[in-house]
């Protein structure tokens, strides 16, 4: 992963501090541990290898090494809990409107967190936040996008995809988040 093509995103905070290894567990558990403990608005942790990745209702999100994107932005808006509401269909939009731009690919959304690709799952989005009474501490928004991925396992196969498979050529992931992060600053 080229860390620095990644911080000339045209942001003016999200991806500016950037938390890069390897392989890590969780990118949202790392994401947790750092909001809590006074990570900048916008902080951005990547990994090429997450081995224990978290999906909604507790699933486990799988991904090959150096293959896909796996991430999590650190946000701490100003903001009553009360504007939360809609934020992961936002986001799964810009995901949507970034995909369109780079490649001109239509993704589909799967209320209220997946993007589909020809119908099969290509991204999921894990939306979770932290307040005290009405104001928002801290949003984390895991992203998992199927990039290069061609191996999935035997239950997924019929409901995953990845743009590698679906269009038989390899993407690069940087280029992809730094369209993805430049397109969520615009709507935080």
């Amino acid at each position: 992963m080229d860390i620095e093509k990644i911080r000339k995103a045209k942001t003016n905070y999200i991806g500016k501090e950037i938390i890069y290894k390897e392989e890590m567990e969780s990118t949202q558990e790392i994401a947790k541990m750092l909001a809590k403990n006074g990570a900048k608005n916008g902080s951005l942790i990547i990994t090429d290898n997450q081995t224990k990745g978290k999906g909604t209702k507790g699933r486990i999100w799988e991904a090959s090494k150096q293959k896909n994107i796996t991430m999590t932005i650190i946000l701490k808006p100003n903001y009553k809990i009360e504007k939360l509401e809609g934020l992961t269909l936002k986001i799964a939009n810009a995901i949507k409107e970034a995909v369109q731009e780079l490649y001109n690919y239509e993704l589909g959304i799967k209320k209220p967190n997946d993007l589909l690709l020809n119908n099969k799952k290509i991204c999921g989005i894990l939306t979770q936040a932290s307040s005290i009474e009405n104001k928002v501490n801290y949003i984390l928004i895991g992203i998992g996008f199927d990039v290069n991925e061609e191996n999935f396992n035997k239950e997924l196969q019929n409901i995953a995809t990845s743009l590698k498979i679906e269009y038989g050529k390899n993407f690069e992931r940087e280029e992809i988040i730094v369209k993805i992060i430049e397109k969520i600053e615009r709507i935080i």
